[in-house]
């Protein structure tokens, strides 16, 4: 494999990295970097790929937000910060959160929710709402759900 590519190469290469799958501004520099391309070689690449619709980060923004929540079922809060850490602007982060319907987050967040709690194997019923309320805030779900929903088992298995 070469290590330093011609603008020509570098662009039939990212381009099919960008079609493969939905990729944001930031991933595409860093592997043109790997590629060796210096700032101007980049700039000209990006615009190349922006103007020719590889690369469009709405797209990818709405499209992480749909996958993370329904494949591995993340909460808002998760979504919200790993799209920041992909340097995604506030306005297409309230873009892409629009994609997740309330009533299919409500399910998600329920199902999860009694699935969890069913089976966390613990006697302790303290530690167990700790284990649980761990779980569910680190997938990114809003503290007042999950502590709703804590009160709302725990009165369920009193009964």
């Amino acid at each position: 494999m070469n290590d330093v590519f011609s603008i020509k190469e570098a662009i039939h290469k990212i381009e099919h990295f960008c079609a493969y799958q939905e990729r944001c501004h930031q991933e595409v520099v860093q592997k043109l970097r790997t590629m060796k391309m210096d700032s101007e070689e980049i700039d000209t690449i990006m615009v190349h790929l922006i103007s020719d619709n590889f690369l469009n980060e709405e797209r990818f923004a709405c499209s992480f937000a749909r996958g993370k929540h329904r494949i591995k079922h993340w909460g808002k809060i998760r979504i919200v910060n790993e799209l920041k850490s992909k340097k995604i602007t506030q306005t297409l982060i309230n873009i892409a959160l629009k994609e997740i319907a309330p009533e299919e987050y409500a399910t998600t967040f329920h199902t999860l929710a009694e699935r969890h709690w069913e089976s966390v194997r613990e006697t302790n019923l303290m530690k167990k709402r700790k284990k649980f309320c761990d779980y569910l805030l680190r997938r990114g779900f809003e503290s007042n759900l999950v502590f709703e929903k804590v009160k709302e088992l725990e009165i369920l298995k009193e009964e």
